[in-house]
């Protein structure tokens, strides 16, 4: 058979290139319209709950971590924190699969994405430095 025609696999791919912000600013402006105020409210409220949702997924039943990356990826969504919502993304896709290694990899590569998010949150409500960028 083709490889073409093959029974898709979900494989976890590397965490997307550094270059990309953790945090798209001219997309967290357009979101909150331009208000700095629900800007640095909306982004305290990320850090909280993605701290609050990996601690969760670290003993939690494989569907529970769906379900948490599952609203990790979207409240990443909307504050413009890509990286955070593809990795969350591969966890809900590796979740419920038989291959641990996939899953622990995403479960990582999750981690490391939420931490770099946190400290692009904290930089900026330290610095007020939420300014658009082109």
């Amino acid at each position: 058979m083709p490889a073409a025609f093959a029974k898709p696999t979900h494989r976890v791919s590397a965490p997307p290139a550094p270059a990309e912000p953790a945090i798209d600013v001219a997309h967290l402006g357009r979101m909150t319209f331009g208000e700095k105020g629900l800007e640095s409210e909306v982004l305290r409220l990320f850090d909280r709950q993605a701290s609050m949702l990996l601690a969760r997924m670290q003993d939690a039943p494989q569907a529970a971590v769906a379900a948490f990356a599952h609203t990790l990826n979207g409240s990443a969504r909307g504050i413009g924190a890509w990286q955070v919502a593809k990795a969350a993304e591969a966890v809900e896709l590796a979740t419920g699969g038989r291959n641990q290694p996939d899953f622990r990899g995403a479960l990582e590569n999750l981690v490391a994405a939420v931490a770099a998010a946190r400290a692009a949150i904290a930089d900026l409500l330290r610095t007020g430095a939420t300014e658009r960028q082109p």
